[in-house]
């Protein structure tokens, strides 16, 4: 790590200088936000990019300025249908990804959503459980073998982990009260946690993968959140901050948000990162005050028998909504 970065570098800062030709990428949910800008600076280097979004024809139109950064950079860019919600579409997806054999460098797993109504997945998961937790838990799982020797897994995370650690007795809300922020924290320590599982399991062949908190910035992830609510939440975040004597927070621009995913996934020296979470293109401290805005990592999320036990949960979560997709599947074809 001979070059420093910080909260306001850029993903092209991250990146100057840096020679992608040939090199592989997957990137979770690149139609929008921090994921487009992550493929757009990835495929401006050279990369070869495959991205997944939700709906390809709308995609298209959406990616267009990363196919423009592609032909200037002699990058590519290529998009496959991945429905998160779905353990079919995941599975499909992925089974799409071994067949091609393609290997990757890196996985990006930046796809989510953030604090909507309460909702199930097709599987009959909670939403922000099964998207951002579960649905990349399946995909990456299935498809570790294309990770290339010494490649690098990154998830994004966030602050919001700071909220609540997970349940393991009561992962989907059936028991208890929802509250949208907490099942989003939840699944963003379980983002963290499987972080750091991964890379104990992978890293004597080289893989290691890290969790990163990529800032606040204005994408579409808080869509769910009417105007009025989003700035009590900025209000609420800086008076947070405030009373315990922290810095205001500082609202990234996308281009900033994408940054600490790429200096992970290409940049930082893997062996430092590996296992950990990272904010402002650094390695977190672990941080375990009260204050849910404050800077830092949760010891919580990165807790190695937690993190184990989440594993376990969600194998036997994902083996049980999978033998029920295949006996509907069976009992359709019949």
């Amino acid at each position: 790590m001979s070059k420093k970065f910080g909260a306001t570098s850029t993903a092209d800062e991250v990146l100057a200088g840096v020679d992608l030709l040939g090199k592989q990428f997957l990137v979770t949910g690149v139609s929008s936000g921090i994921g487009l800008e992550t493929a757009r600076s990835l495929v401006s280097r050279g990369a070869i990019v495959v991205g997944t979004v939700r709906d390809l024809t709308k995609a298209e139109m959406a990616t267009a300025s990363v196919r423009d950064a592609a032909k200037q950079g002699g990058g590519r860019l290529t998009l496959i249908e991945l429905e998160l919600a779905s353990l079919q579409s995941v599975h499909a997806c992925a089974d799409k990804l071994l067949a091609d054999g393609q290997p990757f460098d890196a996985i990006i797993a930046n796809a989510g959503v953030m604090a909507p109504p309460f909702g199930r997945t097709i599987d009959g998961f909670e939403l922000q459980f099964g998207i951002n937790y579960l649905g990349h838990f399946a995909l990456i799982n299935r498809i570790e073998p294309l990770l290339a020797q010494n490649g690098r897994l990154v998830v994004l995370s966030s602050q919001a982990h700071r909220v609540a650690d997970i349940d393991l007795d009561d992962p989907n809300f059936e028991q208890q009260a929802y509250d949208p922020f907490i099942a989003y924290g939840r699944s963003k320590t379980a983002v963290t946690l499987f972080a750091s599982e991964f890379d104990k399991r992978h890293r004597t062949r080289g893989i290691r993968a890290a969790a990163v908190m990529p800032g606040n910035s204005f994408t579409d992830l808080p869509r769910h959140f009417s105007q009025e609510d989003l700035q009590k939440l900025f209000e609420t975040v800086g008076e947070a901050r405030a009373e315990a004597g922290l810095a205001p927070a500082e609202l990234k621009e996308v281009s900033q948000a994408a940054a600490t995913s790429l200096w992970a996934a290409v940049v930082a020296d893997k062996d430092d990162i590996g296992g950990h979470y990272l904010e402002d293109c650094a390695v977190a401290t672990v941080n375990d005050t009260d204050n849910p805005f404050a800077d830092g990592v949760r010891s919580y999320a990165l807790d190695a028998n937690k993190a184990g036990q989440l594993w376990e949960k969600s194998e036997a979560l994902i083996s049980a909504a999978s033998e029920g997709l295949d006996l509907a599947i069976n009992s359709a074809e019949l």
